[in-house]
């Protein structure tokens, strides 16, 4: 369970509550893109702490049967049905304003395996408004995901993860 569940309204926590994480495979056959706008993300201005919470069968792809087998035979949505990030912002000043190019270092956990991960990200800050745009590679392998050999060749070995958040103050 994830520790952003508990947070008071002048907290100093900050709630993207429609993310957006976006996935893209290359492969020779098709390539295969998917988007998620339900993702929750928080971020706690204080210790620069941040949070995320990914619905995996939130996933919009462009044919249907990709969906399915996304959820039903690779990411298994019904035994593993959210992929989460807990990290921290290096060197992150909330006070600053206008663009900052940081590191994200955290832990990525999805169909039941974690992997440490540094995300390079830019922070803008607009007002009260905080957007944390970035990308990221995951390697299929890292996260047990089985593909059958028949279709190895369908599905890239490394997907290219883009992610954006919008972050406001948090209020109950």
């Amino acid at each position: 369970m994830l520790s952003f569940l508990s947070i008071q309204k002048d907290s100093g926590k900050i709630i993207a509550r429609q993310g957006n994480v976006s996935f893209f495979s290359y492969t020779p056959v098709e390539n295969i893109k998917a988007e998620n706008n339900q993702v929750l993300s928080i971020v706690d201005l204080k210790n620069n702490k941040i949070a995320v919470s990914i619905l995996m069968n939130a996933f919009v792809f462009e044919k249907a049967l990709m969906r399915e087998h996304f959820n039903e035979s690779y990411i298994e949505s019904d035994i593993y049905p959210k992929a989460t990030f807990e990290g921290k912002i290096i060197d992150f000043d909330p006070s600053m304003k206008g663009v900052q190019t940081r590191m994200i270092k955290g832990d990525f956990s999805m169909h039941g395996s974690n992997k440490e991960l540094e995300i390079k990200a830019k922070i803008e800050k607009q007002n009260d408004v905080f957007v944390i745009t970035g990308s990221f590679e995951a390697v299929v392998e890292d996260y047990d995901i089985k593909i059958p050999p028949l279709l190895r060749g369908n599905i890239a070995k490394i997907i290219n993860v883009d992610f954006k958040f919008e972050y406001e103050a948090y209020e109950n």
